[in-house]
């Protein structure tokens, strides 16, 4: 018979916990154990440190071919708002987060539909071109699935042009939930779970990391979370491509996918049960990362409490969470994180987008 008590001793003992064990702890009440449990599993895998990075956010278009129901950020070419980055602003924003001392670009966007193969590769390159010791985290899973398809090329294929280019590493995005009947729903054009999955897999064949994200508080249940999570869990066994896990509360204010919340969902206890979850349940991810832009910043400094032990970082110009409703700043001085860590007690250890310490604080 499953119990906290079972579980616990399980987990304490470094043995691996089952999708029944992780259904349990979602609807166990006691919040406070789950984080105990979760910490400690986080204590032993690294210490009282808390990551974070120098890094920003470069959006270069908000016009997409995908018109998802839970996105405020896409745009049709002639709707209000409508963008689109050319390279020479792209330079200008990697120059200021080089002054700004940035470690990373992150780079995601819509699914243009006239952008050539070609103006990614440049954009890629110009980047690089600002400075060698700026890493390119960029295109989720949907966006290098997109950009096969326009360039003609196979998936690793792509993946090698795009890592010539200068191409560092891959985001997360795009996971959402795995579940098909849920995902039809929430974003039918987007390509399905098995084919995230599946990509993610040639990603770290081709030697790139990738992070890992759930979509979550919105149409799914707690199994499709775990669900979610297994397979996670089943391709970082097979590959050990991921670096982190970001489960991502699902911002609702300013879509058109309009749903009533169901009890629990879209609370802090649920956020951070989730994270502590993660932490217990994917024991084979080094990193559980408390996104602070969606969560809030006094949510994700209690994560820390709770098995998280990554910030993500000062982000700068995040639009697709703002413009879903995310009312946390669009970024956060290094001196601001710092503090932050150090008020819950944690070490900040600055790092790069390859989890490399840089600075301890």
């Amino acid at each position: 018979m499953i119990s906290f008590a079972s579980i616990s001793e399980k987990v304490r003992s470094g043995r691996r916990i089952g999708e029944d064990e992780a259904l349990f702890l979602f609807e166990f009440r006691d919040l406070l154990a789950i984080g105990e449990l979760a910490a400690s599993v986080n204590e032993r895998k690294n210490g009282n440190r808390i990551f974070f990075n120098v890094n920003r956010h470069i959006n270069h278009t908000n016009i997409c071919v995908n018109r998802c129901k839970f996105c405020a950020f896409s745009r049709a070419a002639d709707e209000p708002g409508a963008y689109t980055y050319d390279v020479a602003e792209i330079r200008n924003r990697a120059l200021e987060a080089l002054h700004q001392g940035a470690t990373e670009i992150h780079i995601v966007g819509g699914l243009h539909p006239d952008l050539p193969f070609e103006f990614y590769l440049e954009m890629l390159r110009t980047v690089r071109s600002v400075s060698p010791d700026l890493h390119v985290k960029a295109f989720t899973a949907v966006e290098i699935d997109y950009l096969a398809g326009i360039a003609g090329l196979s998936i690793p294929e792509t993946l090698l042009k795009l890592k010539e280019a200068g191409l560092g590493s891959l985001p997360g995005g795009g996971a959402e939930i795995f579940n098909e009947k849920i995902r039809r729903e929430l974003c039918p054009e987007k390509i399905s779970g098995e084919r995230w999955l599946d990509i993610m897999a040639d990603v770290h064949r081709a030697g790139l990391k990738s992070n890992a994200t759930m979509l979550y508080g919105h149409l799914e249940g707690l199994e499709d979370r775990i669900d979610h999570m297994r397979r996670l869990r089943d391709l970082q066994d097979k590959t050990g491509g991921f670096q982190v896990f970001i489960p991502l509360a699902f911002q609702p204010e300013n879509t058109p996918f309009k749903l009533e919340r169901r009890a629990g969902y879209g609370s802090g206890v649920d956020d951070l049960k989730t994270l502590a979850i993660a932490r217990i349940y994917l024991d084979n991810f080094a990193n559980i990362k408390a996104y602070w832009v969606m969560l809030g910043e006094k949510i994700a400094q209690v994560a820390l409490a709770f098995g998280v032990n990554d910030l993500d970082g000062t982000v700068v110009e995040e639009r697709i969470g703002h413009d879903a409703g995310a009312d946390s700043p669009q970024a956060m001085a290094r001196e601001d994180i710092v503090n932050l860590i150090r008020k819950a007690g944690r070490i900040p250890v600055e790092r790069d987008t390859l989890y490399n310490a840089l600075r301890v604080y």
